[in-house]
């Protein structure tokens, strides 16, 4: 039998914010809502639970093991909670928008994973993203990974690396060398390893032609900062004009970004190709000193579309709201730092200017009978007015509140 302490207990994975960190993420959420809007992104909200073949379908069958799955008692078909909101923004820009042209639009929201990701994570992300649909072109990928790190800077978490890649190229060698679904998966595994020996090995196994296998070779070995591309356009010249054309736009990106954002360091890694079953072009993602595992990711996915019967060109970017809460850099604003304490009264000159206060954004509470103050100003009647009082006593000015007395 359960103890009455078990009772409380949340499962593995599961938490609770409570204050301050609940009204930081609030405050954060709000903020980087703004933001969005500022820059011209409309805001969707998909349904927490959906049917499992429309949230499993293109990018998210990679997703079926983080995946909860329920019976709708409704029809007895199998649902899902979504561990991934990407696949429901997908399907609303074909099947719900269906517009002609760029269509920019955001979203956060809780999803939910069976499986914890990486050592003591959590299971119930806050995820927050943008998505750019109908743009192919390696300018819309500026975009988003320019918000991206505008999102960083406005939740506090920095200094940003920022690592950058290219899928296709892989996919465009990996064609060249004839490479079976089965084999360039096992590839992709030994590359992700930098395992260059296994590489080499695998390939030569498997037959393929000599420069096809020495330039997927050198995958491994293709990385540090953007000067490495000048290398790798000589090191990858077998892969032919689609490896030639991703090279040439992973340049343009990474000269856009650092003409943008000289304060970022930017880093370039042609093996690492996070998400490589559903993403088609640029890969990047950012870290901060001292975590160990990025703070935002994205990339170019331009076939999701598709499976809901319109393929548009697609390029985005998430985060875990809580992830950056947690590295906010001063660790937010105490929650009584800017409260103004009201006496417990109903003087209509009271109430009054604390809904003026209120009106002007200012955080009032009420102290009820026996209740402490909380922070350091506080309404007090002073010549006839209601004035909001400071440290020591001081008066910083008259509220805007009308005039009365306490009854």
């Amino acid at each position: 039998m359960e103890s009455r302490t078990e009772r409380w207990l949340l499962p593995e994975g599961m938490e609770e914010l409570v204050p301050p960190e609940s009204l930081r993420l609030e405050r954060t959420r709000r903020a980087l809502l703004d933001l969005f809007d500022r820059c011209g992104y409309e805001i969707v909200t998909p349904p927490f639970i959906e049917y499992l073949e429309s949230l499993l379908t293109g990018t998210g069958e990679d997703l079926e093991l983080h995946t909860f799955k329920l019976i709708d008692q409704l029809t007895g078909r199998m649902m899902g909670v979504r561990a991934d909101m990407t696949p429901q923004v997908a399907r609303i820009d074909a099947r719900r928008l269906r517009r002609a042209g760029p269509s920019r639009l955001c979203y956060v929201g809780t999803v939910l994973h069976t499986l914890p990701e990486g050592i003591s994570g959590g299971r119930s992300p806050v995820q927050i993203g943008a998505e750019l649909y109908g743009h192919a072109g390696w300018e819309s990928d500026c975009e988003i990974v320019c918000l991206m790190l505008e999102v960083l800077d406005s939740s506090g978490v920095g200094p940003v690396h920022l690592d950058m890649g290219h899928v296709g190229i892989f996919r465009a060698l990996a064609r060249r060398a004839a490479l079976s679904h089965e084999r360039e998966t096992v590839l992709h595994e030994a590359l992700q390893r930098k395992a260059r020996a296994e590489v080499r090995e695998l390939l030569d196994v498997w037959g393929v032609e000599t420069r096809c296998a020495a330039a997927l070779t050198a995958l491994v070995d293709l990385d540090g900062a953007p000067a490495v591309l000048e290398r790798a356009a000589g090191e990858l010249e077998s892969g032919g004009g689609e490896v030639e054309r991703g090279l040439a736009d992973l340049a343009a990106l990474v000269h856009a970004v650092r003409a943008r954002r000289p304060d970022v360091e930017l880093h370039v890694d042609l093996a690492e190709l996070r998400g490589y079953r559903y993403h088609t072009g640029f890969v990047f993602a950012a870290f901060v000193p001292g975590y160990g595992r990025e703070v935002a990711r994205g990339g170019r996915y331009d076939e999701i579309g598709g499976v809901f019967g319109r393929a548009r060109a697609a390029t985005g970017f998430s985060a875990d709201l809580k992830t950056l809460i947690a590295l906010q850099a001063s660790g937010g604003e105490p929650v009584d730092e800017d409260v103004v304490t009201a006496p417990w009264s109903d003087a209509p000159g009271l109430l009054a200017a604390i809904r003026e206060l209120r009106s002007h954004g200012e955080r009032v509470i009420q102290s009820l009978p026996g209740e402490s103050a909380r922070g350091a100003r506080r309404l007090d009647l002073r010549g006839g007015r209601w004035v909001v009082v400071g440290d020591g006593g001081m008066d910083r000015g008259p509220s805007p509140g009308k005039t009365g007395g306490l009854e």
